[in-house]
């Protein structure tokens, strides 16, 4: 019988994968390096950065590194301006908000997840429970509910009149074969008429000054996505994986494209064999667009992936990064110091709209 360890399906699945394409182009933005003894640090998705401050804060005082992510990711959490994290999110096909997360502890190599959450705006914080108070790592739907109510979180309607409205707005434009009937011109705000879809996350990762790493990833997923479908956030080495020996990576984007490559355990595990963060998170990208050229529908006339996906890395020595598949990408990261969104480095220019 032939046995394959872990690191024999890696080479398999990566090396075959990224072999078997070549960029036709690179963009790098400046490698971040940390300071000689510097620490700690934070990053996160460019939606992040007052996540970023508040996780810094929390590290600065003494606090636990996973205490300190998930309080930053709280405050988006709570934001009902951001649709794309907790309240506020964009709704199901149905128009009901359910929310992911996952959580990992780099020290004891634990993580708690929670998928299809409804009704319960801060599942990162029912992910950190599931993580300590039971011996499972992920609880989905009504499971995820239930477990939340008996851990006395109190259920409430996540879906915003703002959120509420881009629903219907989609509903009244997605078919000219139905009975609902377009929208008039003016029954929705200017700034809304564009947010017809979304599938951001927040992520974000952490190292304090005793070299403890920590991650979570919260979403409210793809918009209009099908009733209990769950994305890449809390799946333990899709969204999110923190190995407290080498690092932490974390993703946000399509996440069915993060599941069917594992891309954030890959990062570590590039991390792992010398990589720089950037350089790992580069390096997925390309596997991605490699098993992507394998469905035609998802590809456009060059060959290239038709949606976006972002990798955030963080290394034990505090070195971070991000890369993302096109230009324009950027993450928040607090060195310590100073805190501030940063560009991403990217495989290929965006194209110029027709004008």
């Amino acid at each position: 019988m032939l046995k394959f360890t872990r690191r024999d399906f890696l080479k398999t699945g990566v090396g075959a994968g990224a072999a078997a394409f070549v960029p036709v182009g690179l963009g790098r933005a400046a490698a971040v390096t940390a300071a000689a003894g510097a620490r700690p640090r934070v990053v996160s998705s460019g939606n992040g950065i007052r996540a970023t401050q508040k996780a810094m804060e929390i590290l600065q005082s003494g606090g636990d590194p996973l205490d300190a992510v998930i309080a930053g990711v709280n405050i988006v959490e709570d934001d009902p301006d951001d649709m794309s994290v907790g309240y506020g999110g964009l709704p199901n096909e149905d128009g009901v908000v359910e929310l992911d997360s996952s959580v990992m502890y780099g020290p004891t190599h634990t993580a708690g997840a929670v998928a299809a959450l409804r009704n319960i705006k801060n599942p990162s914080k029912v992910a950190r429970l599931v993580m300590d108070r039971t011996d499972h790592v992920l609880l989905v739907g009504e499971g995820a509910l239930k477990f939340a109510r008996a851990h006395g979180f109190k259920e409430e309607d996540l879906l915003t009149e703002k959120s509420r409205a881009v629903w219907l707005r989609w509903k009244e434009t997605m078919s000219d074969r139905d009975n609902w009937f377009p929208p008039k011109s003016d029954s929705v705000p200017e700034e809304l008429r564009s947010v017809m879809s979304t599938h951001g996350t927040i992520n974000c990762i952490a190292l304090d000054a005793a070299g403890r790493l920590a991650g979570v990833t919260t979403t409210s997923g793809l918009s209009w996505k099908l009733s209990g479908r769950v994305g890449d956030s809390p799946i333990i080495g899709a969204g999110l994986y923190v190995d407290n020996d080498i690092g932490a990576a974390g993703s946000t984007g399509r996440g069915e494209a993060n599941l069917q490559t594992c891309a954030s355990f890959r990062i570590v595990d590039f991390m792992g064999r010398g990589m720089t963060p950037e350089q790992a998170c580069l390096k997925v990208c390309e596997v991605i667009v490699a098993k992507t050229k394998l469905v035609s529908r998802l590809c456009d006339d060059r060959g290239l992936p038709k949606f976006g996906l972002n990798f955030y890395a963080l290394n034990k020595k505090g070195e971070f990064g991000a890369a993302c598949l096109y230009q324009g990408g950027s993450y928040a990261a607090h060195d310590g110091v100073e805190n501030k969104l940063r560009d991403a480095a990217y495989l290929y220019k965006r194209r110029e709209r027709n004008r």
